[in-house]
């Protein structure tokens, strides 16, 4: 399927790469269709991009490649909106904050993730509440976070 995109440009996707978010992005509820790009292997960092909207595109980052502690509870109510049986078939990757004229001051959404499940190409962001994780936790904050070798997966 070719889809064209504002900060891409006119690209080739497989139709079986395309998620369904049946738990919306917060703010853009209407959009339900989102493939996940690496324009840039050598980066930690893919796009969300729309497949309904061109010009709608997020940095995603999976903070499991990051030395950083993060564990998240799903609710019952996302476990059965995302039809998950398994905990292998998830990947869970955040929206980033990359200012233009400071990537040092690049911010990860540690609050509200996007949960994908692979075998159902189903996903959604969930809020966590009460879990006292930052909408804009600072990446490079103290050199705390030390980036290792990406896992990759291919699906």
């Amino acid at each position: 399927m070719k889809l064209t995109t504002v900060r891409f440009g006119e690209i080739d996707i497989d139709e079986s790469r395309i998620f369904d978010f049946v738990l919306p992005l917060i703010g853009f509820d209407m959009l339900k269709k989102f493939v996940i790009l690496e324009p840039n292997k050598e980066t930690l960092f893919k796009w969300l991009q729309s497949v309904e909207d061109p010009g709608l595109a997020f940095p995603i980052i999976s903070v499991s490649n990051l030395n950083f502690d993060y564990t998240i509870d799903l609710p019952d109510n996302v476990v059965e909106a995302l039809k998950i049986t398994n905990v292998e078939s998830l990947l869970v990757m955040n929206i980033t904050s990359i200012p233009q004229d400071d990537p040092k001051g690049t911010t990860i959404n540690l609050l509200a993730p996007l949960v994908f499940n692979i075998d159902t190409q189903t996903a959604g962001q969930v809020v966590l509440s009460g879990s006292g994780y930052d909408i804009s936790y600072p990446m490079f904050k103290l050199s705390l976070i030390h980036i290792s070798e990406p896992t990759r997966r291919s699906y």
